[in-house]
């Protein structure tokens, strides 16, 4: 056993080499950071040149800056005040542009596009009940109808020309996504396969989360391309009982449609339907109904059915009559081609 003084020398004696070896430490660190300013750095390394001196430049007392020349402001309070153009809807005249005009005759309406009135209301189909699209799209395929490439100039032109840009697209009918989205579509009653109609399209269910997305991913893509207004046509549920859909159809049609409204209209944008059911209910907000095959003669009972307290402005008809009992309200009238 280690005696007790023999310990308590020993433990004095590694405290002593401690703090010799922290002062040591310090000094070096000391040293090393007074000879760091005497360090040249060349081609060949660093090396030590203790013929430098430090000199460091004589401060310039700060002056105060010079007052410059007075600008007088002015408040303006009177009447002539610049105010920002009012966002409501208003009433539309115009034209539109079909898809069968697209198809058999781009050129023509290319050049009839060149003397259309600045300002004109100008609806365009976008889109096919097949899915396929006439404008370059990421939401689905091209349609080999129509060139997409001369179909985008036509529509950046319009909006160049200050034109109110509307598009047509089909939405609850569409072959190409609901065949490669089985989950979002309408069944046969054996829920075994989904429901095909005349034309061979599927339909899509408006509740499903999938039909949401691809319908808000459209208008999406719409507004970027300079459209003000998107109208929604076979907004409705296939129009036979030989579905299986348990949930209330009027209900889902009219708030899917709410919803839409709610999440993709703006200040200035609107989500419009055409052609719906006499159950649609049009939502609340930015947003027209458009009527089409409506006999002039029908044109006022038939927008006071609607029950729109301003058909004037959200009830557009689509008519190739020229018979002025349209012009009471908004009204498109088919390009006129060459």
């Amino acid at each position: 056993m280690i005696p007790y003084r023999t310990r308590r020398l020993v433990r004095n004696l590694l405290i002593a080499i401690l703090v010799l070896v922290l002062v040591a430490s310090a000094a070096l660190i000391c040293w090393l950071l007074w000879l760091n300013r005497y360090i040249v750095y060349t081609r060949d390394g660093a090396k030590l040149d203790f013929s430098l001196s430090l000199q460091f430049p004589e401060g310039e007392l700060a002056q105060p800056p010079e007052p410059g020349e007075t600008i007088e402001i002015y408040y303006n309070e009177g009447d002539n005040l610049i105010t920002p153009e009012s966002s409501e809807l208003k009433p539309l005249s115009g034209i539109y542009i079909t898809a069968e005009m697209l198809t058999q005759d781009l050129d023509a309406v290319q050049k009839a596009a060149r003397s259309i009135p600045a300002d004109t209301a100008v609806m365009i189909d976008v889109k096919n009940i097949r899915g396929e699209f006439y404008y370059t799209t990421t939401n689905g395929r091209n349609s080999d109808k129509v060139d997409p490439g001369r179909m985008d100039i036509l529509i950046s032109t319009l909006k160049q020309t200050n034109h109110y840009l509307i598009a047509r697209v089909p939405a609850l009918r569409d072959y190409w996504f609901g065949l490669e989205n089985v989950d979002n579509g309408i069944f046969n009653p054996n829920r075994l396969s989904l429901w095909i109609d005349a034309e061979r399209c599927y339909w899509l269910n408006p509740k499903a989360e999938g039909t949401v997305s691809y319908l808000i991913a459209i208008i999406t893509e719409l507004k970027s391309k300079g459209f003000d207004e998107v109208v929604f046509t076979d907004y409705c549920l296939p129009p036979t009982d030989n579905i299986y859909f348990p949930d209330d159809k009027v209900a889902a049609i009219n708030d899917s449609a709410a919803d839409l409204v709610k999440i993709c209209s703006t200040d200035t944008f609107a989500v419009s339907f055409a052609n719906s059911s006499d159950t649609f209910t049009l939502p609340d907000g930015r947003s027209r109904l458009y009527l089409e095959n409506i006999a002039a003669a029908d044109a006022a009972s038939k927008a006071q059915q609607t029950g729109l307290e301003d058909p004037d402005i959200r009830l557009v008809f689509l008519t190739d009559l020229m018979d002025t009992r349209f012009d009471d309200y908004s009204v498109l009238r088919p390009m006129q081609l060459n």
